[in-house]
């Protein structure tokens, strides 16, 4: 064996890992684990290594990792570079991520595994990773310029380190973060526990996915990197509604879903139909006394959450931020308020100069998934995606958990709509043809009277300036 090769070797016996991250050789470049990529976006089925004794997550629109077993660590090769990532049909960015996508692919390990992974840098500018959450020798943090010198554009370095408590982690660079998180460069980590452990349900799903926001303009491709609080673009591992695909289970499996939040703001995730408990953060288990029943929590910038419930009620549920502009798609900030205004008359005048001018917003902006307004060559609706009884008005961080009790074990293929049951639909009904309420005096009833069909108008009036103008 080559001496270089032997000293590297040496070097990654020593417990814990503690040396510092430094540039692979030539040599041992040649020896590296070869990069998976993938640059498609289904969610695809969990990753099944021989030796796994877990159920193994599945990233949603999003892959695990794999790694090569070599000298008793786990090895893997991330590559940073610029990617093409379509965030919904017909809209694609210009992000950098890893291996392929924004985000990256997400790290599968078991308690107690040394780690080694090869990170080659194909960016323009040198990076770094920092192993959010993690135990680990402080030289193996990856904080460019304090803990170890940046990662050169064209060079590959090696970190190692053992992956000492269970839990939900990510990892993302701490080299020029606002250009590079701003950019998409992230990617989740999960560490499962290497015994049974008294605060960590075995789970029958486990999803996993990344909160991401962008500031993309309507016919652009890249992000604004400057941008600090107007975002338009709120997306689930890089996807927006209807690109995010849904979470599929079984009835009555138990579903765990983990998600981490490197956006700049916060997000109320709120699930429909099912309460869950917060079982876990970056920092570990959550003690099972401390637990309460939610269907909504909040996620802060930085942080992870990982939740747990029972699919014990069949049918398609809504699964989104509650934050009602994180559920639409390329939000303008300077759009004015028009509901009640009658355009018509304006409409016509503009229309003889401006052929595709378009009314916007004069009942609400749900009228925008009715028309056909051209959109600029890279962008996606406001409001899209179709359900089984019409328009879901719906964009942005917005998914749907699909239980279904003929769901087999394992299968995360995608089922047709809910069949609901017979008499289980909110549905139109008659109402009274008295077109006014009337009380029977001698019943003390109440028949409803039936809405008048006449176009209901809004009375606006624009206040007078102080010059009575």
């Amino acid at each position: 064996m080559d001496k270089s090769r032997r000293n590297f070797v040496r070097m990654a016996g020593i417990t814990g890992g503690a040396f510092s991250v430094a540039a692979v050789s030539k040599y041992t470049l040649a020896n590296l684990p070869e990069p998976v990529e993938r640059t498609d976006t289904n969610t695809q089925p969990p990753y099944q290594p021989e030796d796994a004794n877990y159920n193994p997550v599945v990233t949603l629109n999003g892959w695990t990792l794999p790694w090569r077993y070599k000298d008793g660590v786990k090895e893997f090769h991330l590559v940073a570079e610029p990617v093409v990532r379509e965030m919904a049909p017909g809209f694609k960015a210009h992000l950098w991520g890893y291996n392929g996508q924004s985000p990256g692919p997400t790290i599968e390990v078991v308690e107690g595994d040394r780690v080694r992974i090869f990170v080659t840098n194909k960016l323009p500018e040198r990076t770094s990773i920092h192993w959010h959450g993690q135990r680990l020798p402080n030289g193996m943090d990856g904080v460019s310029g304090l803990t170890q010198p940046a990662i050169e554009a064209g060079k590959t370095f090696v970190y190692e380190f053992v992956a000492r408590r269970p839990g939900t982690f990510m990892y993302h660079p701490h080299a020029d973060e606002m250009t590079q998180m701003a950019m998409g460069m992230m990617g989740f980590w999960v560490t499962h526990p290497k015994v049974p452990h008294p605060a960590i349900h075995k789970v029958d799903r486990d999803f996993c996915f990344l909160l991401s926001s962008y500031d993309i303009e309507p016919g652009s491709y890249t992000p604004k990197i400057m941008t600090m609080t107007d975002f338009n673009i709120w997306s689930w591992n890089s996807r927006v509604f209807p690109g995010i695909d849904s979470l599929n289970v079984r009835l009555n499996d138990r579903v765990r879903i983990r998600i981490g939040n490197l956006t700049m703001t916060n997000h109320p995730i709120h699930l429909h139909g099912h309460e869950f408990e917060v079982t876990g953060t970056d920092g570990g288990p959550t003690p099972p006394g401390s637990r309460w029943p939610e269907v909504t929590t909040d996620i802060a910038v930085g942080q992870m959450r990982q939740i747990e419930f029972i699919a014990n009620e069949e049918g398609d549920w809504a699964f989104h931020c509650h934050k009602s502009h994180h559920a639409m798609n390329a939000m303008g900030h300077n759009v004015p308020t028009l509901i009640g205004v009658d355009h018509r008359g304006v409409a016509e005048k503009i229309s003889d100069l401006i052929p595709d001018y378009m009314v916007m917003g004069e009942r609400g902006m749900g009228d925008m998934t009715e028309m056909e307004m051209p959109l600029p060559e890279n962008t996606a609706p406001m409001m899209t995606g179709d359900g089984p009884f019409g328009s879901v008005e719906m964009g942005g961080m917005f998914s749907v958990v699909k239980v279904r009790k003929d769901q087999a074990p394992g299968d995360y293929s995608n089922p047709e709509w809910f069949n609901h049951p017979e008499g289980t639909i909110s549905h139109e009904i008659e109402m009274d043809e008295n077109p006014r309420r009337e009380s029977d005096a001698g019943s003390g009833s109440m028949r409803l009277a039936r809405v008048s069909e006449e176009t209901i108008e809004v009375k606006v009036r624009k206040p007078k300036s102080h010059n009575g103008h």
